[in-house]
């Protein structure tokens, strides 16, 4: 790709980036939601009391009250020690600094990691729920014009299956959606060790993964089909790539277990703004804007084909597909 080339591309990138971006930011849309719903209300209360009260804070009380606690009984340097003649005996500050980071250890297996385990369970399940209230809220209030692209794929999801080859059919796409996902989450995690540039590319590709996490609800609560929703994304990449920016800024300014918590608080307020947002709509009118049309990334080329080789391992799957 050329100079020129490149600079054509810039500018709708950069309109549609700054579009996701904003969208994603519309979080009155979560007040509306919820003076709609009760059980969404309920739903969000009940994520913001695990992840944000009980999980936050948690560890907020194991780095401002526990660890300082353990340093004034069990203190690190030999100067702070009661018994100044134990100075003398390194075996008893080993003994200190075993004891403390025993106890530390005791902390975590005994109740954060159990912890995180029940929330990580209980948020997808919650997850779920609140898109679909979010999503019943939609349709209630017709918040999606009838040229969206969900409202297109309801008439067509008409045409497709009934019955039993209905669910085997959602049951492939979600199946195959999983192990895309997941194939796609490795690869972005393998590209953060790239020297210089990794960094960039794991904040983009964990922009659009988010990104792609938010709406799929809607695509899905909507009978998308899954060959069009990646489609779709695809050919808007930079629209989704900023819509997933808010989403993913915790993982870069906290630290693994505070991010996970700040983040399952976030989460599904984007899942709400993403139930609110019609994609389509908003990208065809920003068409005007700007000069030329956005190229397509095929950003799960790679995985597409990882699943592929993985689906053929298993008969059953290849003839499916």
């Amino acid at each position: 790709m050329d100079m020129e080339s490149l600079a054509s591309q810039a500018k709708p990138a950069a309109v549609l980036w700054l579009a996701g971006f904003l969208q994603a930011a519309r979080l009155h849309r979560v007040v509306s939601f919820c003076a709609s719903s009760r059980p969404l209300s309920i739903r969000i209360a009940q994520c913001f009391l695990l992840n944000g009260l009980i999980f936050l804070g948690s560890l907020l009380t194991l780095k401002s009250v526990v660890i300082p606690t353990l340093l004034w009984i069990l203190p690190e340097q030999c100067n702070q020690l009661r018994g100044q003649n134990l100075c003398d005996h390194k075996a008893a500050v080993a003994i200190y600094s075993f004891l403390r980071s025993g106890l530390v250890e005791i902390f975590y297996v005994l109740w954060f990691y159990p912890l995180y385990v029940c929330s990580f369970i209980l948020s997808a399940l919650w997850y779920n729920d609140i898109a679909k209230h979010a999503l019943d809220v939609v349709k209630i209030k017709s918040l999606d014009s009838t040229q969206t692209l969900d409202a297109d794929n309801i008439t067509e999801s008409e045409d497709r299956p009934e019955g039993v080859d209905s669910v085997a059919l959602g049951i492939g796409e979600q199946v195959y959606s999983i192990l895309l996902l997941t194939i796609f989450f490795i690869e972005v995690s393998v590209i953060a060790y790239i020297p210089y540039l990794g960094k960039a590319m794991n904040f983009l590709l964990l922009s659009l993964m988010y990104a792609y996490y938010c709406f799929e609800y809607k695509w899905n609560f909507f009978a998308v089909n899954l060959n069009k929703r990646l489609d779709f994304f695809e050919s808007n990449w930079a629209f989704f790539a900023g819509f997933g920016g808010p989403c993913v800024l915790p993982i870069f300014f906290f630290s693994p277990l505070t991010s996970y918590g700040v983040m399952a608080i976030l989460y599904p307020l984007f899942v709400m703004t993403a139930a609110g947002t019609q994609a389509e709509q908003v990208i065809d009118e920003l068409k005007p804007s700007h000069e030329g049309k956005l190229k397509r990334i095929p950003v799960f080329f790679v995985a597409k084909r990882l699943t592929t080789q993985v689906l053929q391992l298993f008969p059953a799957a290849e003839k499916e597909q």
